[in-house]
Formats: structure tokens, sequence, C-alpha cells
């Protein structure tokens, strides 16, 4: 049976540090919850505002299609699944 991968970067989950992202925000009735490493999901929330997600990053290709989300997925890719390290917030995002 193969591992289950997060959605965000491809790796494989593991066991420790894991979240649950709704595509859709729980602030505008979002239901459906999947697994993600925590950093990958601090990652998704320091560059995006609820509204953003709601708006225009609430797919998985959406998501992956950001140049700031790209820059993470190149820099974790050869993480263990199990590795985590604190995401600021996004000049960017900061800036609104």
């Amino acid at each position: 049976m193969d591992a289950e991968r997060c959605p965000l970067c491809g790796r494989v989950l593991g066991t420790v540090h894991i979240d649950r992202h709704h595509l859709v925000p729980k602030t505008f009735k979002g239901r459906e919850q999947f697994p993600i490493h925590k950093i990958c999901h601090r990652k998704i929330h320091s560059v995006f505002t609820e509204r953003e997600l709601l708006q225009h990053y609430h797919t998985w290709e959406a998501l992956r299609a950001h140049p700031d989300i790209q820059t993470f997925i190149a820099w974790v890719a050869n993480k263990p699944p199990g590795f985590y390290v604190r995401t600021d917030t996004s000049a960017r995002k900061k800036a609104r």
C-alpha cells in the first residue's frame, strides 16, 4: 500500500506534525478537510488571507501554481516527513 502523501508538497505525510486544511475556509462554511503537513498548512495561511483562499486558491492546483508556494515546495521537497519549523507571515500579506 502506498503511503499517504501531502496534497500540497507531495511528500509522504508520516505520523507527526500533521494538520487538516479546509480548501474552502471554515470562516466561509467550508467543511471538507484534508490531512497536510503542519509546515505546509502554516505556509498556506502565511501567504493568503481567508478571502483569497475562498476566491482564488480553493484548489490544490491553484495553491501549487502560486510563485510563493512553488518556492516553498522546492525548498521543502527533500525534508523528512516530520520536518517542522515556524513559518513567518509573508511581507505581501502583512502589507494588506
